[in-house]
């Protein structure tokens, strides 16, 4: 399937999702098989994204090139990085985005790489729960436009950006983020040259060559609904997103190009911090005292905002 014909066929099943009765417009609580009476978030802002569960197919069994193995990547490509257990890895976004979940492992830890391209959100998580390992499956479902995970063992229903179970068995149960990346490949590669890189033989034919959501990229328009907004920025204004303890702060790109520090000293709530930019690249990270890169999430601004609404924002 082409990247056209992809996000075609999307946008169509969104429309004629929105106009189909009870299909998103009725606060219904159960869709794709899900019953979301219950939730922790408020039912009727659960949509359902134009898919069916698994209508957009996690990636199990990933499979990996050796970085000088890659012929399919420009250096200005983004990439989603992990580095875990000593091994390096990039998911290129014009793969992962196809599928925004892959089921992956770092050595004998279970890591799950997600990617919401509708918030442009990379996290991993580390999904262990007791004495087993969780993997994950697109439910088909959105709150906050944000993709709605679902684990395939208890089928709870798993909010990226909260990294939580809003509803099911497992309910409430956080997953431990860890850091990941979001940079272009040759910024990826220049600091992590033995790193392995996610390959297109997936088992899909998906192509993946462009993206299917460009246009939705380049434009301020949301697809769908957001509980809350906030026009101190454009919608689409990437943001470093860091959460610690009850401190969230929100680190947009256009404050740290005006900032112009590559590196710089800051603090969210009592934790002192490392703000690393990177303008040419298009990246930052945070560094904590120790000199250990922290969980953060380079992600579209109104989705940060929807999340955390009472946000600090860093300005210059």
């Amino acid at each position: 399937m082409t990247a056209r014909k992809f996000f075609i066929s999307l946008y169509c099943a969104v429309l004629i999702g929105a106009l189909l009765p009870g299909a998103t417009l009725l606060a219904a609580t159960n869709k794709n098989g899900f019953d979301y009476a219950d939730a922790l978030v408020p039912a009727d802002e659960i949509h359902w994204g134009g898919v069916r569960r698994d209508g957009i197919p996690a990636i199990r069994n990933p499979k990996f090139l050796a970085a000088g193995d890659v012929k399919f990547l420009r250096g200005k490509d983004r990439v989603l990085g992990v580095i875990r257990n000593g091994i390096a890895k990039a998911y290129p976004i014009r793969i992962i985005e196809r599928h925004e979940i892959v089921n992956d492992h770092f050595g004998d830890e279970a890591v799950v790489v997600t990617y919401c391209p509708l918030c442009f959100s990379g996290m991993a998580f580390t999904p262990r729960f007791g004495d087993i390992d969780l993997a994950f499956g697109v439910s088909g479902l959105l709150y906050n436009s944000d993709v709605l995970l679902y684990d395939y063992r208890t089928g709870s229903l798993w909010s990226q950006l909260l990294s939580k179970a809003i509803s099911g068995p497992l309910k409430g149960v956080e997953i431990p983020a860890i850091p990941m990346a979001n940079t272009t490949w040759r910024d990826w590669q220049h600091r992590h040259p033995d790193t392995l890189v996610l390959s297109t033989d997936t088992g899909f034919r998906m192509g993946y060559r462009g993206s299917p959501y460009g246009e939705y990229q380049s434009k301020g328009q949301l697809m769908f609904p957001v509980a809350l907004r906030n026009k101190a920025y454009r919608n689409k204004e990437w943001v470093l997103g860091i959460k610690i303890d009850d401190t969230e702060k929100a680190y947009p790109f256009k404050e740290l190009r005006k900032h112009g520090a590559a590196s710089f000293s800051d603090t969210v709530g009592d934790t002192e911090l490392t703000i690393e930019w990177n303008e040419k690249e298009k990246t930052a990270r945070a560094i904590d005292r120790n000199g250990e890169e922290i969980p953060t999430v380079i992600v579209y601004w109104f989705a940060w905002y929807a999340f955390h609404p009472r946000t600090e924002i860093f300005t210059q």
